[in-house]
């Protein structure tokens, strides 16, 4: 599956433009702040229903304008067109359309364009809060798992009312142990699915993350992704119930999957504190490449893969290695950003394949 063809009007920089695309590899050549990223964040949304870089969807319509729309024209392996829309009016709820029809629910339509997206920005999974790292696993799991997503929501829900009941005990003095075990049930149910598969798809992801960072560093550090749950070898009502009164005291729900974590270790220290720059740029792009092949080998086709700027502060090895391996047949369609047009040239120089190279200059 790839994209052919990208139609916006008034998304971010862009009053409107039409781009059509290689099958296999495009790059979107220009200086910083001319809006190549904005391309990439288009075609994000076509994917998530959302931007990757700006939750309110009204920040990305283009200034003095009343909406913002993204037309996307994807071909599958029988050549067989499907229309993906994104349309943001000011004021008015998001629409999402797939060959002329509404979703009911935005969540309906995750999975059914899978991508993959590689930014500068991924270097908060490593330096960031631990709720990133949970969004980031739960982003990949959703792509391929329905069921998955829907428990998410669940659980959100019955975490805020469980949360709401806990500050409303604290505020009238008063407690209803009754009224919380019907959120407390809400809770283990969905939680403890939740915990089972985010273990069980670690389990198999990371002999697959670590294939990658050895092929992008030619190297054999020892790299791994640790699963930190409150669950692990527990029970989740038994814990729920021995927090009680600290969640009474707090006004908030402590134990559950909702403070899951990933430690990410270099050599057996975080790479947080003890990688340099290359390695922890390594590192999440392994990640990210992982997640290509494990999302294509579960759905049974290729994602789209984005790769934003990822050239900066690798040396000219890893580079090679990262186009040599998205150039291989395992890999689809990939959209790439640069800001040096002469690095780029000089890649495919040394690379056969089909590619087209876009220079994007006063948003066109």
């Amino acid at each position: 599956m790839y994209l052919k063809k990208l139609a916006l009007t008034n998304f971010k920089n862009y009053p409107e433009v039409e781009f059509i695309f290689s099958d296999k590899i495009n790059c979107f050549i220009g200086n910083n702040g001319t809006g190549k990223t904005n391309l990439l964040d288009a075609i994000h949304y076509l994917s998530f229903c959302k931007s990757y870089f700006n939750p309110v969807d009204s920040q990305n319509i283009r200034h003095g304008e009343d909406f913002f729309a993204i037309h996307g024209t994807y071909m599958r392996n029988d050549e067989t067109p499907e229309l993906a829309e994104c349309i943001q009016k000011r004021n008015h709820r998001k629409k999402f359309l797939m060959n002329k029809k509404e979703y009911d629910r935005l969540a309906d339509h995750i999975g059914n364009i899978p991508l993959v997206m590689i930014s500068p920005y991924d270097r908060d999974l490593i330096n960031d809060g631990s709720e990133i790292r949970r969004k980031y696993i739960d982003s990949v799991i959703s792509q391929f798992d329905k069921i998955y997503l829907d428990d998410l929501i669940s659980y959100q829900k019955a975490l805020f009312q469980r949360n709401a009941l806990l500050r409303s005990f604290s505020e009238s003095n008063y407690f209803d142990a009754t009224s919380l075990e019907i959120w407390d049930e809400q809770l283990i149910r969905h939680g403890n699915v939740i915990f089972e598969k985010r273990k069980s798809f670690l389990e198999r992801f990371i002999s697959i993350f670590r294939h990658y960072f050895s092929f992008i560093t030619c190297g054999d550090e020892v790299v791994d992704i640790i699963y930190q749950s409150q669950l692990h070898g527990n029970e989740f009502g038994i814990q729920l119930s021995k927090a009680l009164s600290r969640d009474r005291v707090a006004q908030f729900t402590t134990i559950g999957t909702h403070k899951d974590d990933l430690d990410f270790q270099i050599s057996g220290y975080p790479i947080k504190k003890f990688g340099s720059q290359g390695q922890q740029k390594s590192f999440v792009i392994a990640i990210r490449l992982a997640q290509f092949d494990y999302t294509r080998n579960i759905k049974g086709y290729k994602p789209v893969l984005l790769l934003d700027d990822i050239f900066d502060k690798l040396d000219d090895l890893r580079v090679e290695q990262l186009i040599k391996l998205v150039s291989e047949n395992s890999f689809g369609q990939v959209f790439i950003t640069d800001t040096q047009e002469e690095r780029v040239r000089k890649i495919f120089s040394n690379i056969e394949i089909d590619h087209k190279i876009f220079k994007i200059k006063n948003s066109k």
